[in-house]
C-alpha cells in the first residue's frame, strides 16, 4: 500500500523551522554521486554544487552577491567566526581586547599560511594582510561594493575614501550631472565646486590616517569612529577579510580573476575555475582547523536550468542538493520515493518585511539625490492629510492581516512567519539571554489584526479627515516589482483583505496597485518616493539592534540610509502636528539608544522602546519573515556555522555529507541536537 503526505502534514512536521526566515545563502543547489531509487549512497567527501549565474568577479574584496562570494566565503578565514548556535568564537584571531578610551580593538593572530591553487604555501598570514586588503577596499578605483561597511565605522576611512573619489574625478576632469566640478591644487587639495558656485576644499589624506594598523606580524588594531557594540559582527564580512599583500601588489585589478591569481587561507582553497563551466575547491591542508573540515572537495557546476534540472538530478542520485519549488512540492510530498527527501534550508534571523507609508510625496532635492514624489493622479495633497492623521495610520495597523499576504508564498503554516515587530525573533539577545523582541516596549506587543478596532480608528479618521478637508476614498498607490515572484499576487490579496475591512460601510480607501520596472526598481520607485504605501524588505547589516533602525532613522538634514524620509517630511513641513511630534520623538529615542555603549541590556531596552514606539504610532506596520525554501539535501545544515549577518552561515566547514537525503523529521532532530 502506498501512502502520501500532504503539504499541511509536512509543514506541521517542520515545527520551529517554520518560525524563521529563508536562508538565501550560497548553497542554492548541490550535487554528488549516483544511486538507485532516489536515495544516495555516494561519495561522502565530494560535494557538487549547481549554479546558474556566472560570477561577475571572484574578487571577494569588491563583490557583494552570490556566486561572486563563493571564494571569499569558503576559502578565506576571518578574524572571528561563529559556532552552530551563533556564538562568536576564535577565527584567525585567538584573542581580542577593546580599549574604550582609545576606541581601539586589538586582535592577536594565530599562525596560518596562504596557499595557492595547488595548495602550496605562498607565505604566512600577517596583520599587514588585513591592512593591505582594507586599503584595496577603500581604493575607489576598484569600486568595492562593500566599502560602506568600513567607512561608517573605522576612523579616517570615510575621509580617505571620499578624498580619493574627489581626486580621481579631478584628475579625469569629471563634471557630475548636477554640475559639480573638481579641481586639484599642487599640494593635492581638491576643491569641489557645486553648480551654484559654492565650494569646499579637501586636503590630501594618506592611508596612514585610516584606523587600521599592523603593530607586528601577529597584532592588528582597528580604531573606530565611536564605541560601536556591533563591530565584531562586521568582521565576518568580506571587507574585513585579509588578502595576500604581494598578490594584491602584483595583480591590482586582476587580483582574483582566476584560480592562479587567487589566494586562500580558509578551510578550502580554489583549485580550478573555468567560467561558465565549473569551480573546484579542495580541503586546505595548511588550515589550522583542518580537523573540523569533513568535505574534501566542493565542485560547483554551471547549469542555466538549475531550478528545473536540480530536482530531477536529485531523483537520479546525481547531485546532493536541490531547491524544491512550490510548483512541484505537492507532487514530491505525495510520492513515496521523494517525500522523505524534502526538508528546509536552515533559517536566517536577520531579515523581515514590513509596510511603510510615504511621508515625502513631493519633490525634494537632497545634495546628492532627487526625490520626485507621487504623481498627481494619486492625489498627493489628499495623501498628506491622511498620513498626518494618526487614526488613519492606525486603521491600517489593525486592518492588515499579515497571514493573508504570507499565505501567497506559504499556503500552509503561514502564521508561523508573521511578525508584530520589525526585528525578527532570535536575531540577538541581551546579557541575560532574553530575546531582543522580549526587551523593553517590544515585550508588550502582540498581533495587531483586529477588525473592530480597525473600524473604530477608521471612523475616527473619517471625522478628523473630513474636518481637514480630505476627500474620500483616499487613494493609496501601492507599487510592486514584477521581477519578484508572487509580489503582484500579494498586492492583490492585500487590497482585497484591507479594503474588505476598511470599506465595510464606508468608501474609505482605494488601494491602487501599480507595476514598477523590473530593473532598477528601488531607484525608480522607493528611493524617489514614487509610492504612497509599499511593502519593504530589510536585512540586518550587523548583530546589534541599531541596524534595525536604519530604514527609519535620519539625522537632521540628511537623506538617511534607506529613504523612508520620516524626518525630511517634518523638515519640509509636510508632516505636522501629533505625527511630527511622534517622528521627532522616535528620532530622539534612537539617538539616545546609540549613545548607550557600556551597558548592553540598557542599550537593547532603549532600542526596543524606540521600535515599539514606531509601531504603536503606526509609522511602520510589521508584516513577516521570508519563507524558508524547501530543499532536498545530503547536508546536515545545522552542523555549520551560524550568524544572522555576514558570511558564516554559508560556510561548509564543520558540515558532513550524509549517505542519504534529509527528511523533515531528521532536519528537526538535527536542529534540536545542536
Amino acid at each position: 500500500m502506498t501512502h502520501s503526505i500532504s503539504r499541511r502534514q509536512f509543514l506541521k512536521g517542520s515545527g520551529a523551522a517554520a518560525l524563521s526566515v529563508a536562508a538565501a545563502g550560497l548553497l542554492s543547489s548541490c550535487g554528488g554521486s549516483s544511486t538507485d531509487g532516489g536515495s544516495s549512497a555516494g561519495d561522502s567527501s565530494t560535494y557538487t554544487v549547481l549554479y546558474s549565474r556566472q560570477p561577475a568577479t571572484l574578487n571577494y574584496l569588491i563583490c557583494s552577491a552570490d556566486p561572486d562570494l563563493y571564494h571569499g566565503t569558503q576559502c578565506i578565514d576571518t578574524l572571528v567566526e561563529y559556532d552552530s548556535r551563533g556564538k562568536i568564537r576564535e577565527g584567525l584571531a585567538t584573542s581580542w581586547e577593546w580599549d574604550a578610551d582609545t576606541l581601539t580593538w586589538t586582535f592577536h593572530l594565530r599562525d596560518e599560511n596562504w596557499v595557492d591553487s595547488n595548495g602550496e604555501v605562498l607565505g604566512p598570514v600577517t596583520a599587514q594582510d588585513f591592512v593591505d586588503a582594507l586599503a584595496y577596499v577603500l581604493n575607489p578605483d576598484y569600486a568595492s561594493a562593500t566599502a560602506s561597511l568600513v567607512t561608517g565605522y573605522v576612523a579616517g576611512a570615510e575621509e580617505y575614501f571620499n578624498y580619493h573619489v574627489y581626486s580621481s574625478r579631478a584628475a579625469s576632469g569629471t563634471v557630475d550631472e548636477d554640475g559639480t566640478s573638481y579641481a586639484m591644487a599642487a599640494d593635492g587639495t581638491v576643491t569641489v565646486t557645486a553648480a551654484d558656485g559654492t565650494a569646499a576644499s579637501y586636503p590630501a589624506v594618506e592611508f596612514d590616517a585610516v584606523g587600521v594598523k599592523a603593530v607586528d606580524d601577529h597584532t592588528l588594531t582597528y580604531t573606530l569612529n565611536f564605541d560601536f557594540p556591533g563591530f565584531l559582527s562586521l568582521l565576518s564580512y568580506t571587507p574585513y577579510e585579509p588578502a595576500y599583500g604581494p598578490l594584491l601588489e602584483e595583480y591590482g585589478d586582476q587580483f582574483c580573476t582566476s584560480a592562479e591569481t587567487a589566494c586562500s587561507c580558509g578551510a578550502f582553497y580554489l583549485a580550478e575555475y573555468v567560467p561558465l563551466e565549473s569551480w573546484v575547491m579542495k580541503k586546505n591542508p595548511e588550515n589550522y582547523d583542518k580537523d573540523s573540515v569533513y568535505i574534501d572537495t566542493i565542485r560547483y557546476i554551471y547549469n542555466q536550468e538549475e531550478l528545473i534540472s536540480g530536482p530531477e538530478m536529485v531523483k537520479r542520485g546525481e547531485i546532493d542538493q536541490a531547491t524544491i519549488s512550490s510548483d512541484i512540492l505537492d507532487s514530491w510530498l505525495a510520492d513515496d520515493t521523494t517525500k522523505d527527501m524534502v526538508s528546509m534550508e536552515r533559517p536566517e534571523t536577520g531579515k523581515s518585511y514590513f509596510y511603510i507609508f510615504n511621508f515625502l510625496p513631493y519633490k525634494h532635492e537632497f545634495t546628492n539625490w532627487t526625490v520626485s514624489g507621487v504623481d498627481a493622479e494619486y492625489e498627493p495633497d489628499n495623501w498628506v492629510k491622511a498620513i498626518n492623521c494618526t487614526s488613519f495610520r492606525k486603521a491600517f495597523l489593525y486592518a492588515i492581516n499579515p497571514s493573508v499576504t504570507l499565505a501567497v508564498t506559504a499556503p500552509e503554516g503561514y502564521d508561523n512567519y508573521k511578525l508584530h515587530t520589525i526585528t525578527p525573533p532570535s536575531f540577538c539577545a541581551n546579557s541575560q539571554g532574553v530575546d531582543y523582541t522580549e526587551c523593553g516596549g517590544l515585550a508588550n506587543l502582540s498581533d495587531f489584526f483586529d477588525e473592530a478596532k480597525a473600524k473604530e480608528y477608521r471612523d475616527a479618521a473619517v471625522e478628523e479627515l473630513t474636518a481637514a478637508g480630505a476627500t474620500f476614498p483616499i487613494k493609496v498607490q501601492y507599487p510592486y516589482n514584477p521581477a519578484v515572484v508572487d509580489w503582484d499576487k500579494q498586492c492583490q490579496v492585500f487590497k482585497q483583505q484591507v479594503e474588505g475591512v476598511l470599506n465595510d460601510g464606508f468608501d474609505f480607501i482605494n488601494i491602487i496597485i501599480t507595476q514598477g520596472p523590473s530593473d532598477n526598481f528601488l531607484n525608480a520607485v522607493r528611493r524617489v518616493g514614487a509610492y504612497e504605501l509599499m511593502s519593504y524588505y530589510w536585512g540586518a547589516d550587523y548583530s546589534d539592534p541599531e541596524t534595525e533602525s536604519d530604514p527609519f532613522y535620519q539625522a537632521p538634514g540628511e537623506r538617511g540610509t534607506c529613504y523612508a524620509f520620516l524626518r525630511t517630511g517634518v523638515e519640509d513641513g509636510i508632516v505636522t502636528g501629533e505625527t511630527a511630534d511622534c517622528v521627532l520623538q522616535y528620532m530622539s529615542m534612537i539617538e539616545n539608544a546609540k549613545t548607550i555603549t557600556d551597558d548592553l541590556d540598557a542599550r537593547y531596552e532603549a532600542f526596543a522602546d524606540a521600535e515599539a514606539y514606531l509601531i504603536e504610532n503606526a509609522l511602520v506596520i510589521p508584516l513577516g519573515m521570508p519563507v524558508p525554501p524547501y530543499i532536498a539535501t545530503r547536508l546536515n545544515l545545522w552542523e555549520g556555522q551560524y550568524a544572522p549577518t555576514g558570511l558564516s552561515s554559508n560556510r561548509l566547514k564543520g558540515v558532513h555529507i550524509l549517505d542519504h537525503y534529509v527528511s523533515m523529521d531528521e532536519y528537526n532532530a538535527n536542529r534540536d541536537a545542536r
